[in-house]
């Protein structure tokens, strides 16, 4: 009978497992470290698991259910499940620190994304693959932001072109080379990643407090250290090293970084043969007294050397089509020095009168020194290639449709001293902020130009364009011989400028609903001086306005609007003509800006992901119109033209893989121009479609193996014409630019992984990776070399490719 009453108490239980499945399982976090107290539970079920982070839970048999995962500390996870068997189900899932959300993807602060800021994450920028790495090669994958050279760290920004960005450093602006033609000579960018605290950005529409230029602002911020650390990063395009630390009780900070860097990697990937090993050397200086709360120096300094000695040897191209190839053959002598030296140093200082005024003052000076030397000769022959598969000569040179050579010769000196002091200041009430300054900037730049060219086609020197021809041989020719280009000017330029600005800026709550609202204007009045010329002087001024509003929707989702005036006063390279000639009448550049966009943020897969999509357009006059050649600019240096940039910029970033960051840009443009009422043309800067990919991935079972790619697809923009070619004659577009980077790396320790004991203890940070650039081996094109046919008198554009497939090894480590 004992036995009968325990089989009826027993009944249910067996009934209910019966009808039921055990689900299993171990709860860790994304370092494989197991979470205690972690809470499961669905309907009125649940469980916690124990210090080994293990958990053990009933489930209904064939049911599908959802079960949730939350900690304190994690955020919260949902699994849906079925069990299809009595068997037990194993499952282990990873949770996220909830510190550990993005700050682009949930930012508690709205007033970046009201004003149309993109913060960029500094580790990234750090991290993230490409040619050249950097602050800059993280912008080339938003929306609206292009370069077809991956040797550069110039960008176009919607349809603008490089001189139009604005690039600032704690406040302070700062310049690009002056002489500079191609990627391979540009050497470091003045932002040091390592040192970098802060990045924000704009693609337009920006507020009164930044400069004038017509297209965008990149804001940086070098940090004050907090901790006693040395930096190493090296690999076989060069390294650096960098020591940071806090001193006197921490109110003296210091971060100094040093910067190696040799391109010959890159540059020996070319099709063109070479003894060049180009070097670009940089040293960096953050330092920051703290006398007391309410005052605060800093100063910052850079000194670069770069050398750039370049010396061709020969080149093979082959091009055309499959039924009709062409091969073009050039053998060089001589050889080109190019000498950069830059001194940057500014001193500011940060006065709070109180809590809600405070002030602060710099004074910054910058001097470069450019030498542009050459004397490079190149013979040239371009020939049919032989496509008959049955001939015996297959593949080889059958016959020469040109022949010819040609003598560039340049001795280009420049230095140029720009100074400034501008004085800032800030007023914070409640939701009220005002914001205003002033500034005045003294350039002194001085040029020594002495740059022709020779060409010569089958033993005849090439007269220049436009200029009287022969009718040899049935008349003789008995005209001076004269360089095909010739450039001779000395040129003495100083501008004065003065600056200031004034906005105002107010959040406020209209019932539920939260807006913000930003007023500005700026004025800039300049003196133009040249040599042989009499002083010119103008004035601008520039209104600006943004708006944004938080509907009190269910969905998180913020509207912007912004537009203005903008004005860009002419710097030295737009005063100068093709032929070197200044033009002291130049007016500024003028556009009118609309920006509409939507931030609209979600989850998706149970992660957070943003949408961000922005409509622009710009009408612009009193143009300077340019031409482009690989990185050099140069202008008309008048304003008969006038054009528009009109696209929208569209970009999807969020936690693809659990834990990292990426991201999908798309962007569409289209900008267009008319010159002296000829007709509308494409701009050079007219890339129409942009699609760019960032993603980030791990190994599961693996986590501190990572792997980066950096994808990035650009339609041809115009260009590759001859130099001398009229635009409106020669409307043709280089080849679309594709550039997919794969980096992949292991972290052995790092802030999240430290070791108490081993040889890994001796570091805060060890990182070791291998890059492989332009793994499709795509071929690349930014210009074209033109040669002549002498018997068609036609001439053709060989395209000069970028770099082809390399392999980069690279250690970082901090101490």
């Amino acid at each position: 009978m004992k036995y009968f009453v325990v089989f009826l108490a027993l009944l249910p239980s067996f009934i209910v497992a019966q009808k039921t499945t055990i689900l299993k399982g171990t709860v860790k976090n994304k370092n494989k470290t197991p979470i205690e107290n972690v809470s499961l539970e669905f309907g009125k079920i649940g469980t916690i698991t124990d210090k080994n982070g293990n958990y053990s839970i009933r489930i209904p048999y064939k049911q599908e259910i959802t079960i949730k995962f939350s900690h304190i500390s994690y955020r919260e996870f949902y699994h849906k499940i079925t069990a299809k068997s009595r068997n037990s189900i194993r499952y282990s899932p990873i949770l996220l620190l909830k510190t550990e959300k993005l700050a682009e993807v949930i930012i508690k602060d709205r007033r970046k994304e009201a004003s149309g800021i993109t913060s960029i994450n500094v580790t990234k920028a750090k991290t993230i693959i490409g040619a050249n790495a950097g602050v800059e090669n993280i912008l080339m994958t938003l929306p609206g932001v292009n370069n077809n050279n991956e040797l550069s760290t110039q960008y176009n920004v919607r349809g603008g072109n490089f001189d139009e960005n604005l690039v600032y450093v704690n406040g302070i602006e700062v310049y690009r080379p002056f002489l500079v033609r191609s990627g391979q000579q540009e050497g470091l960018s003045f932002i040091n990643p390592n040192m970098v605290q802060n990045i924000n950005f704009s693609a337009g529409g920006f507020q009164a407090k930044y400069g004038d230029k017509l297209s965008s602002v990149l804001d940086i911020t070098y940090r004050k250290p907090k901790e006693v650390a040395t930096t190493v990063d090296f690999s076989l395009l060069g390294g650096s090293i960098t020591f940071e630390s806090p001193l006197l009780d921490d109110k003296l900070t210091v971060i100094s970084s040093l910067r190696y860097r040799d391109n010959s990697l890159f540059v020996n990937s070319k099709q063109i043969e070479t003894n060049f090993r180009p070097r670009f050397t940089d040293l960096q200086s953050f330092v920051s007294y703290q006398f007391s709360s309410n005052f605060s120096l800093n100063y910052l300094s850079n000194f670069s050397v770069n050398s750039y000695n370049y010396q061709p040897v020969s080149r093979r191209t082959r091009f055309g089509t499959v039924a009709n190839p062409l091969e073009l053959v050039v053998f060089y002598d001589g050889q080109e020095e190019n000498n950069y030296f830059t001194l940057f140093n500014a001193i500011s200082g940060e006065l709070t009168i109180n809590k809600e005024l405070s002030f602060t003052g710099t004074i910054s000076s910058y001097n470069t020194q450019e030498e542009e030397h050459y004397d490079i000769a190149a013979s040239y022959n371009l020939g049919e290639v032989d496509a008959n598969i049955g001939s015996e000569n297959f593949g080889e040179v059958d016959f020469s449709q040109g022949i010819g050579s040609q003598l560039n010769h340049a001795r280009n000196d420049l230095d140029a001293l720009i100074n400034n002091v501008q004085l800032k200041g800030t007023y914070k009430k409640d939701r009220q902020q005002w914001d205003f300054g002033v500034k005045y900037q003294n350039e002194d730049i001085r040029e020594r130009i002495r740059e022709w060219e020779v060409i010569d086609s089958l033993g005849f020197s090439v007269r220049p364009p436009n200029n009287l021809g022969n009718n040899e041989p049935y008349n003789p020719f008995e005209g001076p011989i004269i360089p095909f280009q010739n450039i001779r000017e000395d040129n003495t330029v100083k501008i004065n400028r003065f600056s200031g600005f004034l906005q105002y800026n107010q959040r406020v709550f209209w019932n539920d609903i939260e807006m913000w609202y930003n007023i500005g204007v700026r004025a800039q009045s300049w003196i133009v001086s040249s040599k042989g010329d009499s002083s010119k002087s103008q004035s601008i001024i520039s209104p600006r306005a943004q708006f944004a509003i938080k509907p009190n929707w269910e969905k998180d989702v913020l509207f912007r609007f912004s537009g203005g005036w903008y004005s860009q006063p002419p710097s030295y390279r737009e005063l100068k003509s093709f032929n070197g000639k200044i033009n002291v009448d130049v007016k500024a550049q003028k556009s009118i800006h609309f920006v509409a966009g939507m931030d609209y943020s979600f989850d998706l897969w149970e992660r957070p992901f943003k949408l961000t999509t922005e409509l622009f357009y710009k009408d612009l006059s009193d143009v300077n119109a340019y031409a482009i050649d690989n990185v050099r600019i140069r202008y008309r240096a008048d304003n008969v033209t006038t054009g528009y940039a009109q696209g929208f910029d569209l970009r999807l970033n969020g936690e693809f893989v659990p834990g990292s960051e990426s991201w999908v840009s798309l962007g569409y443009l289209k900008t267009e121009e008319n010159i002296d009422n000829r007709g509308a043309i494409s701009r050079p800067s007219d890339q129409r479609l942009k699609f760019a990919i960032l993603f980030q991935d791990y190994v599961p079972n693996l986590p501190n193996l990572k792997a980066y790619l950096n994808l990035v697809y650009n339609t041809g923009v115009p260009g590759g014409a001859p130099a001398y070619a009229d635009v409106y004659e020669f409307q043709g577009r280089l080849r679309d630019y594709k550039r997919a980077d794969l980096g992949i790396s292991y972290v052995f320790t790092d802030v999240n992984k430290q070791y108490a004991t081993g040889w890994l203890s001796s570091f805060k940070e060890l990182t070791i990776g291998l890059e492989l650039f332009n793994m499709f081996d795509i071929q690349n094109s930014i210009t074209n070399t033109w040669v002549r046919d002498v018997y068609s008198k036609n001439q053709f554009g060989i395209p000069n490719f970028m770099t082809s497939r390399v392999l980069n090894f690279k250690v970082g480590m901090k101490f």
